[in-house]
């Protein structure tokens, strides 16, 4: 289930309306929550309601029990009195150099095919070498004022949109992969103005916002993403990984989209056109833009 707000900031005191507003968006009620979470449904009532002042384990038992992200349990904690439990510090901070190796070795093994670390919002935090020559196979990649946002890039009519093959299907299934992998499938402030961003653009269709994706393509277990090149249409697919057990909000929000042929055609020629290739090969990354 996800909400159309969000309750990121909160003052001691606001505790109460915090738990409700999770308990609204994952749709439980208290007597639900207080058996998932190993307590009284009276007890979590008076924690409610502001009548009894809870430990960090209660709170971290209901917290677990909601499936809250990382971000915003800290919020919970501090609008308890308690300091935050869970690191804020950036992606590439020192406490992060060991995911860090694992992401930059998982992007040089999956070169020649594109390669990108993103952010919750999905701005480009680190890229493979391919990822810059193959986007630069259709536009000047160095006339887009960086940083850089995949979905700005896909639906903006002066980046990839021109070459996406069947862009709208394209794009509707990318609108439900922006709620399905949002961080505890949950809408927050941010996500939403990601969405608002994309439906500016012209020939998005408002509708989208509630519309399914569109079915795959025949035969296909999945819809293809494909790039028109010459008379060429190279169709690809993308698998995600995500941080296992993550117990840092950075690590909670950090994906790796990687993107895979999705024929035998596309294989050959994206492998034939990537040797041939003279266009830069630098990783680039970046937070937020276009």
């Amino acid at each position: 289930m996800t909400t159309t707000h969000t309750l990121q900031k909160h003052a001691v005191g606001d505790l109460g309306q915090l738990l409700r507003h999770w308990r609204d968006v994952r749709g439980i009620s208290q007597l639900n929550l207080a058996l998932d979470a190993g307590m009284s449904q009276r007890h979590l009532s008076f924690v409610e309601s502001g009548r009894s002042t809870p430990s960090r384990q209660v709170l971290t038992s209901i917290a677990q029990a909601l499936d809250v992200p990382l971000r915003e349990r800290n919020a919970i904690f501090l609008a308890a009195g308690y300091a935050p439990l869970y690191s804020e510090a950036s992606w590439d901070a020192q406490e992060m150099q060991g995911i860090k190796r694992a992401l930059d070795r998982m992007l040089c093994q999956h070169d020649p095919f594109p390669a990108i670390v993103m952010d919750r919002y999905w701005n480009v935090l680190a890229a493979n070498a391919s990822s810059p020559r193959f986007f630069g196979w259709f536009i000047d990649m160095a006339a887009r004022k960086g940083p850089r946002n995949m979905l700005h890039l896909i639906f903006d009519p002066d980046g990839m949109r021109p070459f996406v093959a069947e862009w709208e299907t394209v794009a509707q299934s990318l609108i439900q992969r922006i709620r399905r992998e949002a961080v505890g499938h949950v809408l927050d402030e941010g996500t939403r103005h990601l969405l608002d961003a994309l439906f500016a653009y012209p020939g998005v269709d408002a509708a989208w916002r509630l519309q399914g994706a569109a079915g795959p393509a025949p035969n296909l277990p999945m819809i293809p993403l494909g790039f028109r090149k010459g008379d060429k249409v190279l169709r690809y697919f993308s698998m995600v990984t995500t941080v296992g057990a993550p117990q840092s909000v950075a690590a909670q929000e950090l994906r790796i989209e990687s993107l895979f042929p999705a024929d035998e055609e596309t294989e050959r020629a994206h492998e034939a056109w990537m040797s041939a290739s003279h266009a830069p090969a630098q990783p680039e990354g970046g937070r937020g833009g276009r």
